[in-house]
């Protein structure tokens, strides 16, 4: 179990290593490494998502591995309270970014192994906190260096505590 201490409040999130492991491991081995302490909450979407673990307080990009295989076809779906891989259009390209699904986000899921439809890769759930997310998709957005849906509060993953 990995729980993220927030400025808002604790998030637990419980991999799934059996249907996403390449995804789980990529994604503990950056919270081991401690990277996405000081990172922050960059794009909050109420009725979709929240998206974090790759910007610091003032919206600079940290570096990354390189990316990863993408595990969409594995059957987990993209649900309210699950967790997922942000990636750019390239269906390989996730490395250190996430998402939580605060929506059943069916359309974010594998259909073909087309640029379309490969989808984004769920590889856990959030097992404690919804509370903790849904208020952070409250959060009152804004525009910053080229970045929308930013929130104007920063919301800053403090600390990453693995049990």
């Amino acid at each position: 179990m990995i729980i993220f201490q927030t400025s808002l409040g604790n998030i637990e999130i419980e991999l799934n290593m059996d249907k996403a492991p390449v995804s789980s491991k990529n994604f503990l081995k950056y919270c081991q490494d401690g990277f996405y302490e000081g990172t922050i909450f960059h794009r909050v979407i109420d009725g979709f998502m929240i998206q974090g673990g790759g910007h610091t307080q003032d919206l600079n990009e940290k570096a990354t591995r390189a990316p990863i295989v993408n595990e969409a076809n594995r059957g987990l779906k993209n649900s309210y309270g699950t967790i997922a891989m942000a990636r750019t259009d390239a269906p390989h390209s996730a490395t250190a970014q996430f998402f939580i699904n605060i929506a059943d986000n069916d359309f974010l899921d594998h259909t073909s192994t087309t640029n379309q439809g490969w989808g984004y890769a769920v590889f856990g759930k959030v097992t404690a906190g919804m509370d903790v997310v849904n208020t952070i998709a409250k959060a009152h957005t804004t525009t910053l260096f080229g970045h929308e849906d930013v929130p104007v509060i920063p919301i800053v993953i403090e600390k990453v505590m693995i049990k």
